[in-house]
């Protein structure tokens, strides 16, 4: 109620990405701290066992292990807003069992001209052109090879987004450095490809089956322990779609990331808010049912072959249930808790043991 109807209002009125910035800075501080640490939890954690009666959401058991890795709630921060890692120690006070950080490059990109975020209250978005802004592979290795590793850390790895990284095979070997340096030194949990930004220079290149193979016959022979996944386009038909699976399946990665942002400004709840042309991908509301459908088709024609990772448009419980019901096992979100507020994280986390349960 206080961020809802209080804060965010006020909020609303300066630039987004000030206000993000402003976010990642107070976190970053509170997460030093025991005593800001544990108030935070107070208000905004998810405690397993209340006092409320067996009825009440945060009575249910919501730990997950995912491919050997053990999530204290089935509900993570998504890439793209802790793109430098400064958020690690802050995130488990709000109820999420992991966070994605980057998208990571192997150069240090600063990202699209300004505007780069853009707020379109009415149809529940936010137009996300930052164009890969982070500080590069190596600097953000050094960060958290600093900070005490006890929450489930997934790396998004995309190509660096300039010129020089946007032909094919220097965008390769863009991707190859950072997913080597990460491995050799032992920093991160699991590790997502990102393919499909749509914000970088050069475009979503590696999104066709022939591209894709390029990539990955590059990546799989690098050691590497951990779970790698794939973070997929929603705008494909189901056929392209599929065949990028098909792809994933032959060099048996563990799973997908469904999916990235919408680029079809036509599904936005309110026309009046798309801009003249195309500025950057939309998040939230006109990603949910792109990405449920896809994850519903991915787990139906797969099995369970591939762990689903489902983000795009949870803007609720009940838009969390969807993709846990889709098949989804777990879910990562970003839009929701901007306009809904960071109370939404623990009402996600206990929309997924509703569906354990059953």
């Amino acid at each position: 109620m206080l961020y809802k109807y209080i804060l965010k209002p006020v909020l609303f009125l300066f630039d987004p990405e000030f206000v993000h910035d402003l976010f990642v800075s107070i976190g970053e501080l509170c997460g030093k701290f025991w005593i800001t640490r544990k108030l935070i939890n107070w208000v905004y954690g998810y405690h397993e066992g209340c006092k409320h009666g067996r009825s009440c959401t945060y009575n249910r058991h919501v730990s997950k292990i995912v491919d050997g890795i053990k999530y204290r709630t089935p509900v993570l921060l998504s890439a793209g807003f802790d793109y430098n890692g400064r958020l690690t120690q802050i995130l488990p006070c709000i109820g999420f069992g992991g966070e994605e950080i980057g998208s990571v490059t192997a150069h240090t990109c600063k990202g699209n001209p300004k505007p780069r975020l853009t707020r379109l209250p009415k149809s529940q978005s936010i137009i996300v052109n930052k164009g890969l802004k982070n500080d590069g592979v190596d600097v953000i290795i050094a960060r958290l090879k600093k900070v005490k590793h006890d929450f489930v850390w997934g790396i998004s790895i995309a190509r660096t987004n300039d010129e020089c990284s946007a032909d094919i095979k220097a965008g390769i070997e863009d991707y190859v450095y950072s997913f080597k340096r990460l491995n050799e030194e032992d920093v991160g949990d699991y590790y997502t490809i990102n393919i499909s930004c749509p914000n970088a220079f050069g475009g979503e290149a590696f999104t066709t089956p022939e591209l894709l193979t390029q990539l990955l016959a590059r990546l799989v022979v690098i050691p590497c322990k951990k779970p790698i996944y794939i973070k997929m386009p929603i705008n494909l038909e189901w056929n392209q779609f599929n065949d990028l699976l098909k792809v994933i399946d032959f060099y048996k990665l563990q799973g997908v990331v469904i999916g990235n942002l919408n680029k079809d400004y036509s599904m936005l709840a309110d026309p009046s808010d798309a801009p003249d042309q195309y500025v950057g991908g939309l998040s939230g509301l006109p990603c949910r049912q792109l990405s449920t459908d896809l994850i519903k088709k991915t787990r139906q024609t797969y099995g369970k072959r591939f762990t689903i990772i489902g983000v795009g448009g949870i803007m609720s419980a009940e838009d969390a249930r969807e993709k846990f019901e889709a098949g989804a096992d777990l879910v990562q979100l970003i839009s929701g808790m901007i306009f809904d507020g960071p109370s939404l994280v623990a009402k996600v986390a206990g929309a997924g043991a509703l569906i354990n349960e059953k």
